[in-house]
């Protein structure tokens, strides 16, 4: 993923609530989501079918982790392990949040940069690779990009802000759905730089992104219930920004 937005304990039937889009290029061969098995659990993801693995999913277990690249390009290492690996691996595991963060401390540096949310069904966490470093994610709304947490990207602000806005509207999700479709670029005053061009920059710095052979692929958004159920839905775009399919899906609760 390139941008999640997500408010934590703010809302009273849905304490996490995700909006997240997907920016890879469009060769790259990859499946919608759909249920798949990873170790001894069924999980709910898309999946990269290039490395295997995945950049966002939820497990029948209702555990949750969803992956975003940190963008520097003078630090890429081209023969690094895939970072999608890092969410099935913790969906399917039984490691509490806090620990899995400090196994994370240990086990990172092979990897290129990246930030990891992870979500137990009791803790919300966040590991970023760069600082070698967790944490536990406090009550509110927040986005996340290829930079830090909150970082005053353009992009995760206006992020950052809809979703506040739109939390009056669940449990319809098609509101998030057009917040993570807004296209507009920032100015370019306000463009971070990250170590690629300025015409890339400019590209990237929308919510939903539209280049040449790259841009934004799916939409996903989650509602997790405090009865224990999750709703899932992605929507899945083409390179002109046309919706090609959906997928919805409920997981019960825990009986």
């Amino acid at each position: 993923m390139c941008l999640i937005a997500f408010a934590w304990q703010c809302h009273p039937l849905f304490p996490l609530v995700v909006a997240a889009n997907r920016d890879e290029f469009f060769d790259r061969p990859a499946l919608p989501a759909q249920w798949w098995r990873h170790g001894d659990i069924d999980l709910f993801a898309g999946r990269d079918l290039k490395a295997g693995g995945t950049w966002l999913g939820v497990g029948a277990n209702r555990r949750f982790a969803a992956l975003t690249n940190v963008r520097n390009p003078a630090a890429l290492m081209p023969d690094a392990p895939s970072r999608g690996t890092l969410v099935p691996e913790f969906i399917a595991g039984n490691t509490r949040v806090d620990d899995a963060l400090a196994q994370l401390g240990d086990s990172a540096e092979p990897y290129n940069g990246f930030n990891l949310l992870l979500y137990d069904g009791e803790r919300l966490g966040l590991f970023e690779s760069p600082r070698r470093q967790g944490r536990i994610i406090e009550p509110g709304v927040h986005a996340l990009s290829n930079a830090d947490l909150d970082a005053p990207w353009p992009k995760q602000q206006r992020a950052a802000a809809g979703l506040a806005r739109a939390l009056d509207q669940l449990p319809s999700a098609q509101p998030l759905v057009e917040l993570m479709r807004d296209d507009r670029p920032a100015p370019d005053l306000a463009l971070p730089t990250t170590g690629v061009p300025r015409d890339w920059e400019r590209a990237l710095s929308s919510l939903f992104i539209r280049a040449p052979g790259y841009g934004t692929r799916c939409t996903t958004t989650l509602l997790f219930g405090r009865d224990g159920s999750v709703q899932f839905e992605e929507r899945s775009w083409n390179g002109l920004g046309r919706e090609t399919g959906s997928v919805q899906q409920r997981i019960e609760p825990a009986r």
